[in-house]
């Protein structure tokens, strides 16, 4: 039973071979990742997109081990750091399939999310407004999110977001109170999909 347990979590993870991954493969994996944040941390949509941007710059950025949670690692976590408000990033490190998305196994990166949502095919949002044309490249331009920080932290109780274009221009997006748009921590839980079919492998050139 133990050892059809620990091969049952085991394909529960997807993996990917020591080479980069692809465009696609790097795409597909940071929307599923950003709409689960998204879910998890109550994002806006404007909050959405630039998560999405941040992590496809990280998974396009990691070529092997090293670059796992060496300076593209540190970076996303910098970038994050300026679009989310202060609940929302001490919970997103509280949350390790968020914290630590990839880790190192056998010659292979994995995807830690999908020990947590095992059904690949299941999406709690759309797809950010991004996703068609953003091709990645913002984390090499110096503090490229900083004037995209919350404007108001309130522990998780709602905020005022604040985006601002390259160009000076801005909208305010207003960050929904957790308690009006969820019952409760077991309505949360309760509502995460536990599906099976999250097996799979990828051999990816970029």
């Amino acid at each position: 039973m133990k050892k059809i347990f620990t091969l049952a979590m085991i394909m529960m993870v997807m993996t990917v071979s020591a080479n980069a991954m692809s465009y696609t493969t790097a795409k597909n994996e940071a929307l599923f990742l950003s709409d689960k944040m998204a879910y998890e941390l109550n994002l806006t949509a404007a909050q959405y997109d630039a998560v999405y941007e941040i992590n496809l710059d990280y998974m396009m950025s990691v070529n092997g081990r090293n670059d796992i949670y060496g300076s593209w690692w540190s970076r996303r976590n910098v970038d994050l750091q300026f679009v989310l408000t202060a609940y929302q990033y001490n919970k997103y490190r509280e949350l390790s399939y968020f914290y630590r998305p990839l880790s190192w196994d056998a010659g292979h990166m994995t995807f830690n999310i999908y020990s947590h949502y095992t059904n690949k095919h299941h999406f709690y949002k759309g797809r950010p407004s991004v996703y068609a044309h953003y091709r990645g490249g913002n984390n090499k331009k110096p503090n490229y999110y900083a004037d995209r920080r919350p404007a108001h932290h309130n522990n998780g109780g709602g905020s005022t977001w604040r985006d601002t274009d390259r160009n000076g221009n801005g909208s305010t997006w207003r960050d929904t109170d957790r308690n009006s748009s969820r019952h409760d921590n077991g309505h949360l839980s309760n509502n995460r999909d536990v599906a099976h079919n999250a097996h799979g492998s990828f051999s990816g050139k970029r």
